[in-house]
């Protein structure tokens, strides 16, 4: 069997290599030639797998080791019919952890604002809920939106309310553009308005999520602090931006050691089911043991003592500002700082608590 796999999944030879040869390749610039022998396909979201990519191919089965699914052309693969996974919530305590310490490193004091801080969740999917929870953890109010979800763990409030109440807004949405409800530019000028000018904004989920001149004329109006992790024409980023965003980080939201093994432990078992395969590993037994912080009962202690070294965001965000380069930063030094980038630990990693 051939498989062609994205070059920066995680623990790839370990799921596959029993199956057959593996390709490994830049996701990014994946073409119908490298393809198109394969049986089965191993992406991340920098693939846009249409028809294009998979028509006139061997393929049988693509698995997309991400939460969403906006890159991948399912009318043309079913057309095709190839089977497809994605690995929805694989990283979802990463990105929770990610939102939580990019709000603590701008206000250290959140750390004990309890129920007088409010986040507002927009989007109460495998993300936005273990989010809430997390939150919840530090006595934080918390407030939800979503006209999809039902939850009985978050008090949600209509768009308009959570606008004008969150003290912090953080986006957990899938891209769309089409039905009652789409998501591109859902942060746009006019609900920017509606926010308090003293709101962070955190968008770690699609870029075109948030509207981005909108966003550059609020910021010069209002001084908001933003946290992008995510661009709307991403991996076009201006330094005109950047020069307006409190913490920028390159797409990296996701990326513990724990998310990505489960991302790729996912798609190996869509994957042994489409080719009738034993399902017979996991992840948890490949990952090294890493040093125990969390060993004092009061978790917001150790956070404020061991945060920096838990997950230093400020190395990311510098990281990426120095990708700078004739005014925007340069795609291949942005692609480099994903491909080689130190995957961090996930909290409870350290012994510490998880949603």
């Amino acid at each position: 069997m051939k498989i062609v796999a994205d070059e920066n999944l995680a623990f790839t030879e370990y799921f596959f290599a029993e199956f057959g040869e593996i390709k490994q390749a830049a996701g990014r610039t994946l073409t119908h030639e490298d393809v198109k022998e394969a049986d089965a396909l191993l992406v991340r979201s920098v693939t846009q797998v249409n028809a294009e990519l998979i028509q006139q191919t061997a393929l049988k089965f693509v698995g997309s080791a991400t939460i969403g699914t906006d890159h991948l052309d399912i009318n043309a693969l079913e057309k095709q019919g190839i089977a497809w996974s994605n690995a929805a919530g694989c990283n979802a305590q990463a990105v929770a952890e990610y939102v939580i310490t990019a709000l603590l490193y701008i206000k250290p004091e959140l750390l004990n604002a309890n129920e007088q801080f409010t986040l507002g969740i927009v989007g109460l999917g495998n993300v936005g809920s273990r989010l809430a929870v997390m939150a919840e953890l530090f006595g934080w109010n918390v407030i939800g939106y979503d006209p999809f979800v039902q939850s009985d763990q978050v008090k949600q409030v209509e768009f308009a309310e959570l606008l004008k109440n969150a003290d912090a807004i953080s986006t957990h949405v899938p891209l769309t553009k089409e039905g009652e409800h789409p998501t591109y530019h859902l942060i746009n000028a006019t609900v920017l308005a509606a926010m308090k000018p003293s709101a962070i904004l955190i968008n770690s989920a699609r870029g075109p999520v948030v509207e981005e001149s909108a966003l550059i004329a609020d910021i010069q109006q209002t001084q908001r602090k933003v946290v992008l992790d995510v661009f709307e024409h991403e991996p076009e980023i201006s330094a005109a931006l950047l020069d307006l965003i409190y913490v920028v980080t390159p797409h990296i939201a996701g990326y513990s050691l724990e998310g990505k093994a489960r991302g790729t432990q996912m798609i190996y078992e869509a994957f042994c089911q489409t080719f009738n395969q034993a399902i017979n590993k996991a992840f948890e037994n490949q990952l090294p043991v890493c040093e125990q912080y969390f060993t004092s009962t009061d978790f917001k202690t150790v956070l404020q003592r061991y945060l920096k070294d838990i997950y230093d965001i400020a190395r990311d965000d510098a990281n990426l500002r120095a990708c700078l380069k004739d005014g925007k930063v340069d795609q291949k030094a942005f692609d480099y700082l994903r491909k080689t980038y130190p995957l961090r630990r996930e909290w409870a990693a350290h012994g510490g608590p998880a949603a």
